[in-house]
């Protein structure tokens, strides 16, 4: 992993990982906030809201729409619907104003590697959607460069004017912690970070491999042999998610992840301090946290979700 190029943004090191932020520094607000967590019956009901959050920013805003793909399993159930929706007219329009980009991965790996949430999105969202999309920004993970291919990630988000709606999921850490994107307790991350470069565990390979097979993704030996040998997650970090002008949320999958429960309660409860140092601490203790400092949000839950 060698340093970004000249660019626009600030290379900010803690620990093992590095973070980009921006040369001026600034943050989007912090007050914190309570989440009002709507639950629906089922995963198909969360899929529909997602769906309909796009169509409402597509009525409210003229001109091109910016989103976050979300990987893993909150928003599979809205990309099959999708993928439908996608194989008809109905929504060409607002198809063709989408420039799409992914919020995370694993490198260095093979782009066409079948573990590659690239990989994923095209598989649930099929070729129609990609063929009718205005653009589609992945992660670079190929490269040698992995920094200067993320601040250019960057730029390229930058020049479309930010995040319009950013989908996010939750991940449950330790201690009823969690992690968004893959911004990992202990990670240093500060609310200037726009996206960061994480030494990965072993542990966490296991679970993202363990995680797509049981999704049905198609996973050669060679595949696998390559995300284990995988050194580096690349995550958005704090800064663009405060950034983003929506927040859709979504965890369905507390059947499969008993962790989650246990810590959405503790998103949901935690007081969040007034002292900065205390804040910066809980924060990166319980990354989690940084959802409850955004102003608009909507978090969609199912019922086995629900804080007891």
């Amino acid at each position: 992993m060698s340093a970004p190029k000249q660019n626009q943004f600030v290379r900010r090191v803690s620990g093992s990982n590095v973070w980009l932020g921006r040369a001026d520094g600034a943050a989007a607000e912090t007050q914190a906030r309570a989440i009002n967590y709507e639950v629906l019956p089922t995963e198909e009901a969360v899929g529909r809201a997602q769906w309909e959050e796009i169509q409402r920013v597509g009525r409210e805003k003229e001109g091109d729409i910016v989103f976050i793909l979300l990987g893993g399993r909150g928003a599979q159930a809205m990309y099959k619907q999708v993928a439908e929706i996608a194989k008809t007219g109905e929504a060409d329009e607002l198809l063709g104003r989408l420039h799409v980009f992914t919020q995370d991965a694993l490198a260095p790996m093979r782009m066409d590697n079948g573990l590659s949430f690239v990989r994923d999105f095209e598989r649930l969202l099929g070729p129609d959607f990609f063929r009718k999309v205005k653009s589609f920004t992945p992660m670079r993970t190929d490269t040698d460069d992995l920094e200067g291919a993320l601040a250019r990630y960057l730029e390229k988000l930058d020049s479309l004017g930010g995040i319009d709606i950013f989908f996010l999921g939750m991940g449950p850490e330790p201690g009823e912690a969690s992690h968004l994107a893959y911004i990992k307790p202990g990670s240093g991350a500060a609310a200037g970070d726009l996206a960061g470069v994480i030494p990965i565990s072993p542990s966490i390979l296991e679970h993202h491999i363990s995680k797509f097979k049981v999704g049905g993704s198609s996973v050669t030996p060679e595949d696998e042999a390559e995300c284990r040998a995988a050194s580096y997650i690349l995550t958005l970090g704090p800064a663009a998610i405060l950034g983003a002008r929506r927040i859709v949320q979504s965890i369905v999958d507390a059947s499969t992840s008993p962790a989650k429960p246990a810590s959405y309660k503790r998103l949901v409860e935690t007081e969040i301090s007034e002292d900065p140092a205390e804040r910066a601490r809980q924060l990166d203790e319980n990354p989690g946290l940084w959802l409850r400092l955004h102003p608009n949000v909507r978090s969609l839950i199912l019922p086995d979700v629900l804080p007891a």
